[in-house]
């Protein structure tokens, strides 16, 4: 409950003063906007330009542990995942409040939930995000984002957004889930990638172990089973009894 209620807290907070600074009602974000995703990079500050395609990676770590925890959910994980590659935590956290901890999987891994569970899939994040922070901090002008941080709404809000990112992976029971679905007990592993921020989570992508995946009909005539063998120790004790 603690954990929800500072969510909520969070969610509210960076809503409120994105709406206060509407910054796509500034003139310069749609430029800046059109040049990032056209990869007119030599015109921009590469700092900006890692932060933008960063948060394009941080949806996806996301992405590797929300799809196997919505099997189980009331509602579906696509539309928040995409969304979030357009807003980030705005439409990330309404997922992660409103979920049910769970911590088990059952069924078959389809194409998409494979590729994401997929050590190599982790590992390629971690090479993209390599090669975006080495980019900027060659070739970044520091003094230069903290000007437009400063007074560009759009490179201020990204900014934030990564860093809310970064800061509410550990805070939400998503990630504990994930760990309990693969049998990770260790709280060291939970702290070593909780006080790692970015980092943390790729690595812990690239060396968690693979789901397990277990047959439906086997599930479910083990279930039956063990329901009926509840049923007939209660119905010998009732004999006893009386």
């Amino acid at each position: 409950m603690i954990r929800k209620i500072v969510l909520w807290g969070i969610w509210i907070g960076f809503v409120g003063y994105t709406l206060w600074l509407a910054p796509l009602d500034r003139p310069d974000t749609w430029p800046l906007v059109g040049k990032l995703l056209t990869f007119q990079w030599g015109k921009l500050n590469a700092i900006i330009t890692a932060i933008f395609w960063l948060m394009g990676v941080w949806p996806t770590i996301y992405a590797c542990l929300m799809f196997a925890d919505g099997r189980r959910q009331n509602f579906r994980v696509w539309p928040y995942f995409i969304a979030s590659n357009f807003t980030g935590v705005i439409c990330l956290l309404p997922y992660l409040i409103f979920r049910k901890s769970d911590r088990a999987f059952y069924g078959k891994k389809d194409k998409w939930l494979s590729l994401l569970d997929r050590r190599s899939t982790g590992v390629f994040l971690l090479i993209i995000t390599i090669i975006l922070l080495t980019y900027a901090v060659l070739a970044g002008d520091w003094r230069d984002y903290l000007r437009q941080f400063q007074t560009r709404s759009f490179v201020h809000l990204i900014s934030l957004d990564f860093c809310l990112m970064c800061l509410i992976f550990p805070l939400t029971s998503l990630f504990n889930d994930d760990m309990a679905r693969r049998n990770l007990k260790d709280s060291r592993i939970f702290w070593a990638v909780a006080l790692v921020p970015l980092f943390g989570p790729l690595v812990y992508l690239c060396l968690r172990p693979p789901l397990s995946e277990t047959d439906l009909e086997e599930e479910s005539s083990r279930a039956c089973q063990t329901a009926q063998a509840t049923s007939d120790g209660f119905r010998k004790f009732m004999i006893r009894l009386f």
